[in-house]
């Protein structure tokens, strides 16, 4: 009998005398720099793409017909109000007005003989040696000379009106286009286009707002002319900065039915004739102002349905929030909802953190600045 129990503790020996090997080691949670939101008054822009177009276009066309005797313009050269462009000849302006100051001549000689008549005609109707009946006819010469007077003034000064049109000035200032019509070509007045004339200072800049833009634009009180029209802000393809400025002059009276868009313009200073007709920009309009947190874009992340920014909560867990993106402003990226400004969001190390894992977070303190130049 003892020896099966002697059989039985030799295996309980053995396991005792056997080394304690150590639990397997757990790896340690990523680390991650998590900052806080910057909480900043922020005024915050809508980009739009913008075309320039002339404030003022001009199809110049001579008012009389002839023949164009001189061009006193360089094709594409900047005119102000006033300026020569074309002479027409002249010659049988001239002749029509010499013409036409004949005729008040007569008209004038005419009343002076109907005075006369009328001073003898009366003598004599006092005197009983003439009818009353005379005396009228004498006065309603007169008044029909007098009419004629009127008459041949206004064809004398038509007449040198039309002989000012021989000389076509520049209706108002900008940029001449390239001559049509050159010297000894004959031209039919309100027909042959002669030049084109566009006004570049100020200058347009034409867009689309959607149905959303314009809505909140409206809801904002923002007007669209007069001293309160809201500033924008523009800059050209090849610019870094919105350095130019103008404000909103124009907003149409409908939304376009297939577009679902409404045209507006802005005015912008153009002094130097630099912006040119036709180029595209980009336009910034003020969509509001106020409190708003910040973010760095490469915060955001990409989900399936939206946009997410990852945060750590105080057990270490990173959990995803869903954000409403606004506009960058100074390098940063407008969170209009979604975080609270003492969230923990995750800055650097993001390819590291999943929702749900637990991570070890750096907390780097955070300010306007370096966020902004670290972008």
């Amino acid at each position: 009998m003892p020896t099966p129990i002697r059989k039985g503790l030799v295996p309980l020996a053995f396991a005792l005398a056997l080394p304690v090997l150590p639990l397997a080691a757990q790896p340690a949670p990523p680390t991650v720099t998590v900052s806080e939101p910057v909480r900043r008054n922020v005024t915050e822009w809508e980009e739009h793409i913008a075309r320039l177009e002339p404030s003022a276009r001009v199809e110049l066309r001579p008012r009389v017909s002839g023949q164009v005797e001189r061009v006193h313009f360089r094709d594409g050269q900047v005119v102000r109000a006033g300026d020569l462009l074309f002479t027409i000849d002249r010659a049988p302006f001239d002749i029509a007005v010499e013409s036409a100051r004949a005729e008040l001549a007569r008209a004038e000689a005419k009343l002076e003989l109907a005075r006369q008549e009328i001073d003898r005609t009366s003598s004599l109707v006092r005197e009983r040696f003439a009818p009353q009946a005379q005396l009228d006819t004498r006065r309603a010469a007169q008044r029909d000379a007098e009419g004629g007077i009127t008459d041949a003034r206004a064809k004398l000064r038509q007449a040198e009106l039309e002989r000012s049109w021989t000389e076509v000035r520049a209706p108002q200032s900008g940029r001449v286009s390239d001559r049509r019509v050159d010297a000894g070509n004959l031209v039919q007045a309100g027909n042959t286009l002669l030049t084109t004339i566009v006004a570049l200072d100020p200058i347009y800049a034409t867009f689309d707002l959607s149905e959303a833009d314009y809505l909140r634009f409206a809801r904002r009180g923002a007007r669209a002319e007069g001293d309160a029209a809201e500033p924008v802000r523009l800059r050209l393809a090849d610019e870094a900065e919105f350095n130019r400025g103008g404000r909103l002059d124009f907003l149409d009276t409908a939304l376009d039915n297939r577009s679902g868009t409404i045209r507006a313009r802005a005015t912008v200073a153009n002094p130097d004739l630099f912006l040119t007709p036709g180029t595209f920009a980009r336009l910034r309009l003020r969509a509001g102002e106020g409190d708003v947190l910040l973010v760095p874009d490469a915060a955001i992340a990409a989900d399936q349905a939206a946009r997410v920014v990852m945060t750590v909560a105080a057990d270490g867990t990173v959990v995803a929030k869903p954000v409403t993106l606004g506009p960058v402003v100074d390098g940063l990226r407008v969170v209009r909802g979604g975080i609270l400004p003492e969230d923990h969001v995750i800055v650097a190390g993001l390819h590291l953190a999943r929702p749900g894992a637990r991570v070890t977070a750096e907390l780097r303190p955070a300010s306007p600045p370096r966020l902004a130049n670290a972008q």
